[in-house]
């Protein structure tokens, strides 16, 4: 339903496909677990949390993209190496799905990656993120660990339009070219609602230049709208974060951090109903769709 100049690339990562054609392609769907004053967590710190409560939301976003046809990727956040490490290693054990690997400074990251290598775990990570000036020493711990996938942040403070973000981009391209990042994923950069716009107009832009898989963290804007509660009352959260990933979905994103895993219920409907619609007519086209499509499984 949307033109695009290049031709679109597909990456497999842990036998999760992410990119592609609108339409043909579902959208990837990415849900944070142990994030920052997430209830499950009892020590950020040490990486202390309650395993039974973790594994269950682990499990409701599997349920839902078995149920909607939508792959899942899990991000694993942590404030600490010694946290996420542990984090890291658990969810290894309880699911086969792709890992984000995440954390708040290189140096944490770095660390964890370093583990992730030993423990055996390169094909199923994608590190998260790289963002624009970001040092040598970060990309050849991504290339000595031997990780082929990351999310390249089109962070840029001076420019915040769709063409900033896709400078920044291009800066991250060159930059990772010799480090062995064979999958990157654009992510364009959602910080609020103002900037949600120019994130969404960027994602074809970036597909259209490069053919690269491209999405965004919409739930950003939804984390930041400080008046959403107290304007709209409580009840407005649930249609704002489905909204917000069903618009970035029908736009042409690949993937979708869309926030805490306990909206899975919320996100995945939402993101199957627009894949669904838009697989109709790209199936009238001649695009073949296979049968664990959306299309086919949320009705």
């Amino acid at each position: 339903m949307m033109r695009l100049e290049a031709e679109q690339r597909v990456f497999e990562i842990a036998g999760v496909r992410v990119g592609g054609i609108p339409g043909r392609d579902p959208t990837v769907l990415i849900g944070t677990i142990f994030y920052r004053k997430q209830r499950i967590v009892e020590d950020d710190r040490r990486g202390v949390f309650n395993e039974e409560k973790a594994e269950e939301l682990i499990k409701l976003q599997e349920e839902f993209s078995d149920k909607t046809g939508n792959p899942s990727i899990l991000d694993v956040e942590g404030a600490t190496s010694e946290a996420l490490i542990r984090y890291l290693e658990f969810a290894a054990d309880i699911t086969d799905e792709p890992l984000l690997l995440g954390g708040p400074t290189p140096e944490v990251r770095i660390e964890a990656l370093r583990w992730a290598g030993e423990a055996g775990l390169t094909d199923r990570i994608v590190y998260n993120s790289l963002l624009p000036g970001c040092g040598k020493d970060e990309l050849e711990a991504v290339r000595e660990a031997g990780v082929e996938g990351a999310i390249l942040l089109a962070y840029n403070v001076s420019s915040l339009t769709s063409a900033g973000r896709i400078k920044a981009l291009q800066e991250l391209l060159e930059a990772v070219e010799g480090y062995g990042i064979r999958k990157p994923l654009l992510d364009t950069f959602v910080m609020d609602i103002p900037s949600l716009g120019a994130a969404l107009q960027a994602i074809p832009e970036a597909k259209s230049r490069w053919g690269l898989p491209a999405g965004c963290g919409p739930h950003n804007a939804i984390g930041l709208w400080r008046g959403l509660r107290r304007k709209m009352g409580i009840k407005a959260r649930r249609p704002a974060v489905a909204a917000v990933n069903a618009v970035s979905a029908a736009l042409g994103a690949d993937f979708l951090l869309y926030g805490p895993i306990e909206e899975a219920p919320i996100v995945f409907p939402a993101v199957a109903m627009v894949d669904a619609a838009y697989a109709f007519p790209a199936m009238r086209r001649g695009v073949r769709i296979g049968r664990e499509h959306p299309l086919f499984k949320i009705s």
